[in-house]
């Protein structure tokens, strides 16, 4: 039996875990880390530097070559298809390092339930007739660290917020059931292709980590601001992570 955990770490910063998840860390017999290509080489340095900072005893780190999404297939069935091909390297891995099962750590960027699929993945190990169990240590999501950054609430007063992706936004437009959005996985600005009147934003990238950037404004005023510090950041790093909330004017204060 494998007793796969998957620990919540925030955005990278230590300050982020939980106690719960330092618990279960050191708990574990085994801790993967994937490794992405050459150009997100900070990720696996920040998930080797938590191990470092925390670990106290015997548990085993190893690392691993995660697979790549193909990107020139339909959205949906590549995502498919590599969730498929992760869940296989979980699975290699497994079997050389945890033949008689045991305990299992993956450390999750954010929280494991918000636009994070790790727990579809697992369920792909328990269809494949792997014996295995699930328990989820939460962590602090993007969106908290965003308003956090900025020091605003998610929501106004009484008031729902959707969360959506950029992919939805750009497809759809602004939904019409609430006046805050806050979106995540935007690498194409959708937030440019709305009609900005009366539209502020926040937006953060790298939150809790020492290149957070960030900026909040008008969208009208701010949105070329964002999408070129966006590019030069990517650019300077390799890779970015960032997310954004967007309030309409009308939305009650």
């Amino acid at each position: 039996m494998i007793d796969l955990h998957l620990i919540g770490i925030g955005t990278g910063n230590p300050d982020h875990l939980t106690r719960a998840a330092e618990t279960a860390m050191n708990a574990a017999d085994l801790i993967l880390l994937p490794r992405k290509r050459d150009a997100a080489s900070d990720l696996i340095d920040l998930r080797r530097t938590l191990c470092a900072a925390v670990l106290r005893g015997g548990t085993r780190v190893v690392e691993f070559d995660l697979p790549e999404r193909a990107e020139d297939a339909p959205y949906l069935a590549a995502v498919g298809d590599w969730h498929d091909a992760i869940a296989a390297a979980w699975a290699a891995q497994i079997a050389a390092h945890l033949p008689d099962g045991g305990r299992l750590a993956l450390l999750v960027w954010g929280d494991p339930s918000l636009y994070d699929s790790s727990l579809r993945i697992a369920d792909r190990l328990r269809h494949d007739g792997l014996a295995i169990r699930v328990h989820v240590v939460p962590g602090i999501t993007s969106l908290q660290a965003l308003t956090a950054a900025h020091a605003i609430p998610l929501n106004t007063l009484a008031a729902p917020v959707l969360v959506t992706t950029g992919r939805r936004l750009r497809a759809d437009g602004w939904p019409t059931a609430a006046d805050t959005l806050a979106v995540m996985l935007d690498g194409g600005c959708a937030f440019t292709t709305l009609d900005p009147r009366g539209v502020t934003i926040w937006w953060g990238a790298y939150l809790g980590m020492p290149q957070q950037a960030l900026v909040a404004g008008p969208l009208a005023e701010v949105s070329a601001d964002i999408v070129a510090r966006r590019a030069s950041l990517r650019a300077a790093h390799g890779w970015i992570m960032d997310t954004y909330l967007l309030r309409r004017a009308e939305a009650t204060a």
